[in-house]
């Protein structure tokens, strides 16, 4: 098979965008609202789930009321504003995503970020020519990325499932990667844990570097198949 048909698509938060302390932050200023105590990020990556009401689940001991889980919701997305335009992307990735296009790969970007606000906020880091694709979240948010990454994935010219590898830092990516027929290699620098990731049973990695050569290996291994 040749390289120039291997595709990544990437996540966004807690991976190419380092933001971790942002998404700390709002999440504490979120749980004020409810009465919960702040969250250090280790709680943060060990408890974190998707669909988020879960994740609340986890630390009230009960699943938020529809109107405490809007509010919440509204309060996180209100401080997260704030606190993101301080964050940049991570160590190494601008570097990533130049080698890998001028390999003559393809790569995408499929984020749970309200889309309206992720497309400006990849074109301000001066990146977005490296992508054939940018799609962020429509509709109401909380759920799965499985169903967003099958519309994302359609809608890629050439792009087969079996040589595309998901790159993110949640195991609700490794779920969205299988839903399409796609592998996937998980990143330690964002929303889990690496006990959590590994419980995904796919590959995890500690570096951006690590994620794009165990992809290279993927697909490799799927292309001599």
């Amino acid at each position: 098979m040749g390289k120039h048909r291997a595709h990544i698509v990437w996540d966004w938060n807690g991976t190419l965008f380092h933001d971790t302390d942002a998404v700390i932050a709002a999440t504490n200023a979120a749980f004020a609202e409810v009465g919960l105590a702040p969250i250090t990020l280790a709680t943060y990556r060990e408890l974190y789930c998707v669909p988020i009401p879960r994740f609340y689940e986890r630390l009230m001991g009960r699943l938020p009321t529809q109107s405490e889980w809007d509010h919440m919701d509204g309060v996180f997305h209100r401080h997260y504003r704030d606190q993101h335009i301080r964050c940049g992307l991570a160590d190494g990735a601008e570097s990533l995503l130049e080698r890998w296009q001028e390999a003559g790969r393809t790569q995408s970007i499929m984020s749970m970020f309200v889309h309206e606000e992720l497309l400006p906020l990849v074109r301000g880091f001066g990146i977005e020519r490296r992508f054939v694709r940018v799609d962020g979240r429509t509709g109401p948010s909380g759920g799965s990325k499985a169903e967003h990454m099958a519309r994302h994935l359609a809608g890629l010219d050439g792009v087969r499932a079996e040589h595309t590898v998901v790159i993110g830092d949640a195991a609700d990516d490794a779920v969205a990667a299988q839903h399409v027929g796609a592998r996937a290699v998980l990143y330690t620098g964002g929303s889990h844990s690496r006990a959590s990731l590994a419980a995904a049973g796919v590959p995890v990695v500690d570096s951006l570097a690590e994620a794009v050569a165990e992809a290279e290996r993927l697909v490799a291994v799927a292309a001599g198949r």
